[in-house]
């Protein structure tokens, strides 16, 4: 072997070059720390969620594991970490595909139910002109049942009565928007 600076051969050069798929050890430390906070978001899902999951049944039953132990904090700190290392050996693009979707659905539900609010709160403060509003957009809601749940809220909010019907209101308004 040819010596060039410092000690290095034309071998070892040759062996430097050709190492361009190299990671360094933070690069690995911060995948590792990712797929831990993978298994966490995994670990706080509720048992319908989890059950809607791309997961395989040693990944299941580690995260249901590391549900049962959450009041140990050392123990679930371990669970976590070994779910993390379970997640490094696995193709974990389903499952985090999986997540956006459930999240996604859960902004679709919020904004739902922020828009509803404001249909009813509308109703509430200006009655007929809202409920053609609303009956825009539903077309398939009973505008009777809309005017009778309008009257009953103004009727208990004259009298100071607790708002059943505005809360029945709200209540048919999800049931028209959901069906």
């Amino acid at each position: 072997m040819l010596p060039l600076h410092r000690g290095k051969t034309m071998h070892d050069s040759k062996d430097y070059d050709q190492d361009d798929d190299f990671v360094s050890k933070s690069q690995l430390k911060r995948e590792a720390e990712a797929q831990q906070e993978l298994g966490r978001q995994l670990v706080d899902l509720s048992a319908g969620k989890l059950d809607k999951m791309p997961l395989d049944a040693e990944l299941l039953d580690a995260i249901q594991l590391a549900q049962r132990i959450r009041n140990k904090r050392e123990g679930f700190r371990r669970q976590l970490q070994h779910i993390g290392k379970m997640m490094r050996h696995r193709d974990t693009a389903p499952i985090e595909q999986a997540l956006d979707e459930l999240e996604h659905a859960h902004h679709e539900q919020n904004a739902l139910f922020h828009q509803l609010e404001k249909y009813r709160d509308e109703i509430l403060a200006d009655g007929d002109s809202a409920i053609q509003e609303f009956l825009t957009d539903y077309p398939l809601a009973d505008r009777q049942k809309l005017r009778q749940l309008y009257r009953q809220a103004q009727k208990q909010q004259q009298q100071g009565k607790p708002p059943a019907a505005a809360r029945e209101l709200f209540k048919y308004l999800r049931e028209v928007a959901t069906a």
